[in-house]
């Protein structure tokens, strides 16, 4: 059952969440990378071996398995993954900057070896002629992201199709992504055909077009996390599932902004295909209202697939309905 209710006080987890970005701002710039400065950029931990370029380091893990610890500069570099299994650490979290580069006009880091996990990193800036730039593209293999920040950019995190492969980020954030300036839409994160997407105590904000989360997966959990559009540009969707899916989208906070392409939901399912089943995909102890000064009328979570959805008990603000059929 939905029921609107007088707004209280956000609960202590989702403030954390909604200040997850304060840990990258608050800290100082990273400094440019140079040939003299002495700082050697990436080290390969295992090995202990440095490189000047991050392609060397992911060619030395090779088929491997290894961790690359990045510094604490701002790097104008990008690499490749194409076999193996690899962790990029943040030599300290916020302060490594993959920062407007992007190897084969796709994304900072091109992902598709075995697995990968991104710890403490920022990637900033990344544009590309189809403006489909992304922080990461990931193609194939497993993927988790801890601790980072995908700023200002075309996309932050877009992946391809890998049925048996998950994803799962936590306490990241994800700010002023997004575009519809291409031949299609752009989003903060879009996830394709995978297996499963877990998304934990992140934060997404200020949106410059498109979802905030788009995902094809046919499993999806996104927990104790905050969406605030009150900053975003010509959004759509906060969550768009377009082929269904099951799992959870529980404990979050929503906040729907003025400018928007399209206000007419803040969740979208099977909004294009029923590739996969929804049935029990359960929504529950959410927290959705529209930004101060903001009258309208949306519904929390619209529903193409006909199965029957999960809906728990969620506090919604004035205009907003808890579900309709579409």
């Amino acid at each position: 059952m939905n029921r609107s209710l007088r707004l209280a006080p956000a609960p202590a987890s989702l403030l954390a969440a909604l200040f997850a970005g304060s840990l990258f701002v608050a800290m100082p710039a990273a400094t440019s990378f140079s040939q003299t400065s002495g700082v050697a950029p990436y080290t390969v931990m295992e090995t202990g071996r440095s490189f000047a370029r991050l392609q060397d380091a992911v060619d030395a893990i090779g088929d491997g398995s290894g961790t690359i610890r990045f510094a604490s500069l701002r790097f104008s570099d990008c690499a490749v993954q194409s076999q193996g299994e690899i962790t990029y650490r943040a030599e300290v979290p916020g302060q490594s900057i993959l920062d407007g580069k992007a190897c084969e006009d796709k994304a900072a880091l091109v992902l598709r070896g075995r697995g990968a996990r991104i710890e403490g990193m920022v990637f900033a800036n990344i544009r590309v002629p189809d403006k489909n730039g992304a922080g990461v593209r990931l193609e194939h293999g497993n993927l988790s992201v801890s601790q980072a920040w995908f700023r200002d950019s075309e996309q932050g995190l877009l992946s391809g199709e890998d049925p048996q492969g998950t994803i799962r980020i936590d306490k990241s954030t994800f700010t002023r992504l997004g575009t519809c300036e291409g031949s299609g839409c752009a989003h903060s994160v879009y996830v394709g055909n995978y297996g499963a997407l877990t998304i934990t105590r992140s934060r997404f904000e200020a949106g410059s077009g498109g979802h905030y989360v788009k995902s094809r997966a046919a499993h999806v959990e996104v927990l104790d996390s905050s969406f605030d559009d009150s900053a975003g540009r010509a959004t759509n969707y906060m969550i768009d599932l377009p082929e269904g899916a099951t799992g959870r989208i529980a404990g979050n906070w929503f906040v729907q902004g003025p400018d928007k392409e399209n206000y007419s939901a803040f969740i979208a399912v099977a909004a294009e295909h029923r590739s996969h089943p929804s049935a029990g995909l359960g929504v529950e102890r959410n927290n959705a209202r529209f930004a101060p000064g903001v009258d309208r009328r949306s519904t929390f979570v619209a529903d193409w697939s006909g199965e029957p959805l999960k809906l728990g008990e969620n506090t919604l603000g004035s205009g907003i309905a808890g579900f309709e059929k579409r």
